[in-house]
């Protein structure tokens, strides 16, 4: 369940201000506000944002920051992760419904009788996950350096990866390692056609499929390059190809078209005709949210400090195992 609670009423301008960019940054500097943002947020909110990034460096951004307030583009978990190591700054999200399929595809008491059945093992769970399960983790990861931390545990030791299995498949394969996992999984990373794709590599023969690791196994097998999404971002601007099918949620195009104007950038699709490769989370976030969270000072994410204690300790882990 979600940790947040709802301050007093402020009053809410109708109608909205005509220029909201300047209107924002009016608003950033009266609060003393930073505007951290994720790839996958519409165009128009990375480019309004103070920095843009995937969960780690935002997560390392959050750690940083001297601003009094946090406006999270993003959703839940990561306002959370915001909240948790930043007890004593505001945190907003401007839309509370932003939520995730992955973090609720892991539901704390459920998780708990799992990690009951192997005592022994060190628990590494991905960070888009409830501040709960955080809680009951010894050690956090994203896609950008899950490798690297799992690498660095003791070999004697079992290891339970959570919630993401084929993030945690992906893991097992690159270390060695065999990882017992939860069988969570995201709604957009697994709605990508493996069909499609084959298809649009039919009709651009010269393009380059890069994956996110998310993807199902299917759709991993025809990239030539997996990675997290700066790694992906950076690996489209390095390369020497000039079209890239991209199969993760399609908000990180518009970062790759600015880094590489000159280079095309296809969206991989989805097994039906949708818009099912876009996170309807993600998405709830607009601008004109974005305003009304900054100039009504809620939605405020806020936390049991017991909760946010025990969720801290494998932050700070991930944090010192990543540098």
């Amino acid at each position: 369940m979600f940790t947040t609670v709802k301050p007093k009423s402020y009053p809410i301008p109708n109608p909205l201000p005509h220029d909201l960019f300047k209107a924002i940054n009016e608003l950033k500097r009266d609060l003393k506000a930073v505007i951290l943002a994720h790839y996958y947020q519409d165009p128009d909110i990375q480019d309004i944002a103070d920095f843009i990034g995937d969960s780690l460096a935002l997560s390392q951004q959050a750690a940083k920051t001297e601003k009094e307030v946090i406006v999270f583009a993003g959703v839940h978990f990561m306002a959370e992760t915001a909240k948790i190591l930043n007890p004593d700054k505001l945190v907003l999200l401007p839309d509370l419904g932003a939520g995730c399929s992955l973090a609720d595809s892991c539901p704390p008491q459920e998780f708990a009788k799992f990690k009951a059945q192997h005592p022994d093992a060190i628990v590494v769970s991905y960070i888009n996950c409830s501040a709960e399960i955080k809680g009951m983790s010894d050690i956090i990861c994203t896609s950008s350096n899950a490798v690297k931390i799992v690498n660095q545990l003791p070999q004697e030791r079992p290891i339970i990866f959570a919630p993401d299995r084929n993030l945690g498949r992906y893991v097992a394969q690159e270390t060695g390692r065999e990882l017992i996992l939860w069988q969570g999984s995201c709604i957009v990373h697994e709605t990508f056609s493996e069909k499609k794709i084959v298809q649009l590599k039919i009709e651009h023969p010269l393009a380059e499929v890069i994956a996110h690791p998310e993807c199902e196994e299917t759709v991993l097998r025809h990239a030539s390059y997996i990675g997290s999404t700066t790694a992906l971002l950076k690996y489209a601007q390095q390369s020497d190809r000039q079209t890239f099918i991209v199969a993760t949620e399609p908000g990180i195009i518009h970062q790759m078209e600015k880094g590489a104007p000159q280079k095309r950038f296809i969206a991989a699709p989805a097994m039906n005709d949708c818009n099912c490769n876009e996170c309807p989370y993600m998405r709830l976030n607009t601008l004109e949210k974005l305003y009304l969270a900054m100039k009504s000072r809620q939605p405020e994410i806020m936390m049991d400090e017991s909760l946010r204690q025990a969720a801290l300790k494998p932050i700070q882990r991930m944090l010192e195992m990543s540098v």
